[in-house]
């Protein structure tokens, strides 16, 4: 099935009831640790913006993903040794609860890598 969907509240009620759940835990991790950050459906996935990309995430058969930058997640891997990764999710099985305390962690570093390279950004345009 091939939902296009138009924010993340659509996103997370077209799941199952504990998966929907999760989900919903999962976007409020999300926002407490980046509070500025926007809520986006980008790639037909719930995101966040803020100074660029921060993290997205979903729902598969057998887990849920947050996706980051391989940056960001280069970062963590020694603490996501217990989780399966890519280049750039984490795969959370399905039924195991949000890790709240790493989350926190990466969205945070992901603020701020984004703040940093706004910053630069800014400061060469003032260059010219």
């Amino acid at each position: 099935m091939n939902t296009e969907y138009k924010n993340i509240d659509e996103y997370i009620a077209s799941q199952p009831d504990q998966i929907g759940r999760t989900l919903e835990h999962l976007r409020l991790v999300i926002k407490k640790a980046a509070p500025e950050a926007e809520e986006v459906i980008s790639y037909q996935m719930p995101a966040f913006k803020y100074y660029g990309m921060l993290c997205f995430f979903a729902a598969f058969k057998a887990h849920y993903s947050l996706f980051v930058s391989p940056e960001i997640l280069n970062v963590f891997r020694d603490k996501l040794k217990s989780y399966q990764l890519s280049k750039s999710a984490i795969r959370i099985p399905i039924k195991a609860a949000v890790p709240d305390e790493i989350v926190t962690e990466i969205i945070k570093h992901a603020v701020t890598v984004n703040l940093k390279k706004e910053a630069f950004r800014q400061a060469k345009k003032k260059k010219r």
